[in-house]
C-alpha cells in the first residue's frame, strides 16, 4: 500500500477516535441532565422528606438521587470494550493488518461480553458485616412497631429512619416505593435481596398483603438470625484454631530441633568421635 493509503487509513482511525470520545463525552452528560431532572422531581415528590437531618429521610433522598439515571449510556459501556480492541489492534500492526486484527479483536471482545455471566454485584465484606450486625436490631425493631399496630410500610419506614446504614436505608427506601404506589412484592423482593434478609422480606410482604399477625414471626426471625450469627462466629473460630496449626508448626519446628534434637545428636557425635568410632 502506498503512502498516500496509509495517510488515508490513519486519518479515519483517528476521526473514529475523535468520534467515540464526543459519544462518550455526550453520555455522560446526557446521564448528568437525566440525574438532575431525577432529583428536582423527587424533591417535589417527597416533599418534606427531602429535608436534610441526622434523621433517616435525608439519606434516603441522598440515596434516590444518587441513582436517578445511569452513568453512562447502555450504548457506550457495550461498545467502550470492542472499540478499544479494534483501536489497540490498529496501533499495533497499522495499515490494512492493522484494521484486520482490529476487527478480530473487537468481535473477540464482544462475543465474551455476550456469553459471560452477568452477576449481580455483591456486597463487599464490610458491609457484609454491618448487614449482619443491623439485621436482628432491625427485625426486633420491626417487631415491636408491628405488636403495637403499626402495619408493616409504616413500621418499615420508621425503623429505616431510626437505625440508617445499608439495611435502614433500604428499608425507608421499600416504605416509600410503596406509599407512593409501587407494586409491594416488588419493593419487598429488592429488599430482600439484602444478605440474610429474604426471610424478614417474606414475612413483611405476608402480613401486608393478608392482614396476618407478624409481630411473633418477626422476633422469631430475629432470635434466629442472632443464633446463625453466633454459630457462623463459633464456626470462624474453630476454623481459624485449624488453620493457625500449621503456621505455629513450622514456626516451632526449628526451635524444637534446634533445642531438644540438635544437643543429643552433637552429644553422641561427640561421644563416638572420642572413642574412635562405634567398634572401640
Amino acid at each position: 500500500m502506498n503512502a498516500a493509503g496509509g495517510e488515508v487509513l490513519h486519518s479515519l482511525g483517528m476521526s473514529a477516535v475523535v468520534l467515540g470520545t464526543v459519544a462518550q463525552v455526550a453520555a455522560v452528560i446526557a446521564a448528568r441532565c437525566r440525574k438532575r431532572a431525577v432529583r428536582g422531581r423527587g424533591a417535589q415528590v417527597l416533599g418534606a422528606d427531602a429535608a436534610p437531618g441526622p434523621g433517616g429521610r435525608g439519606r434516603l433522598v441522598a440515596r434516590l438521587r444518587s441513582s436517578g439515571g445511569p452513568r453512562l449510556s447502555e450504548a457506550a459501556r457495550r461498545w467502550a470494550a470492542p472499540g478499544g480492541a479494534w483501536l489497540t489492534g490498529w496501533i499495533l500492526a497499522g495499515g490494512v493488518p492493522g484494521c484486520a486484527v482490529g476487527a478480530a479483536a473487537a468481535y473477540g471482545t464482544w462475543r465474551w461480553q455476550r456469553t459471560r455471566p452477568r452477576g449481580r454485584p455483591g456486597h463487599s465484606p464490610p458491609e457484609r458485616a454491618v448487614i449482619a450486625g443491623q439485621l436482628p436490631l432491625a427485625a426486633d425493631l420491626l417487631a415491636a412497631c408491628v405488636a403495637v399496630g403499626a402495619g408493616p410500610r409504616e413500621a418499615a419506614e420508621e425503623v429505616g429512619r431510626s437505625i440508617g446504614g445499608p439495611v435502614g436505608d433500604r428499608l425507608a427506601r421499600t416504605a416509600v416505593e410503596i406509599r407512593l404506589g409501587g407494586e409491594p412484592a416488588e419493593a419487598w423482593g429488592r429488599f430482600g435481596e439484602i444478605p440474610g434478609a429474604g426471610p424478614l422480606a417474606r414475612c413483611l410482604h405476608r402480613a401486608g398483603a393478608t392482614g396476618a399477625p407478624a409481630a411473633e414471626p418477626i422476633a422469631r426471625l430475629a432470635a434466629s438470625i442472632r443464633a446463625e450469627r453466633a454459630a457462623a462466629a463459633v464456626a470462624r473460630a474453630q476454623r481459624a484454631g485449624v488453620l493457625i496449626t500449621a503456621p505455629v508448626g513450622v514456626c516451632f519446628l526449628p526451635a524444637f530441633l534446634a533445642v531438644g534434637v540438635a544437643p543429643v545428636i552433637i552429644g553422641l557425635a561427640g561421644d563416638l568421635l572420642a572413642t574412635g568410632g562405634p567398634g572401640r
